[in-house]
């Protein structure tokens, strides 16, 4: 029996550097002049959740930015990020919460499947839990598909892992 090759498209961030972003975030906001005297917070409640807290929806905007770019810098994707709705809360602030997204969703795993079969006849799909395994008996077939999902605009960050 020949032996067949696998890896695994999946959506995992690395929580270690959004944690690290998110200090980066704090500390510049801390030194900036327009921030001075302003009570704008970024909190982690969770692994997955970031709350953001501005004075007004200009400041918000600032600190969104501020973090995308230092998400950016760390390697992290902003397709793995939700965006809740900005809500009002005591004394005038505004908030935001954000979502972290990890793992893929049965649609998402069903967009995988379908572009991996358009993408090669030698190699198989199959959707497991939060991710898509494909399998074939060359590795230059997979390298060849993960070049493929590479150069797709999908609407959700995607990483290989378990290269095998």
């Amino acid at each position: 029996m020949a032996k067949e090759f696998s890896f695994d498209v999946a959506s995992e961030v690395n929580k270690q550097e959004v944690v690290n972003a998110l200090d980066q975030t704090r500390r510049e906001i801390r030194t900036r002049y327009d921030f001075k005297g302003s009570k704008c917070e970024v909190l982690q409640p969770s692994e997955t959740v970031i709350e953001l807290t501005a004075d007004d929806d200009y400041r918000l905007k600032a600190v969104i930015d501020i973090l995308k770019s230092k998400l950016i810098k760390r390697g992290i994707s902003l397709k793995s990020l939700i965006y809740g709705k900005v809500d009002s809360a005591l004394g005038g602030l505004k908030k935001q919460r954000i979502e972290i997204k990890n793992g893929l969703t049965k649609e998402e795993q069903k967009e995988i499947v379908k572009l991996v079969k358009g993408a090669s006849s030698k190699a198989q799909a199959q959707m497991q839990e939060d991710i898509v395994r494909v399998k074939s008996k060359s590795k230059d077939v997979l390298q060849q598909i993960m070049q493929f999902l590479k150069k797709q605009e999908l609407s959700f960050y995607i990483n290989f892992i378990n290269f095998r």
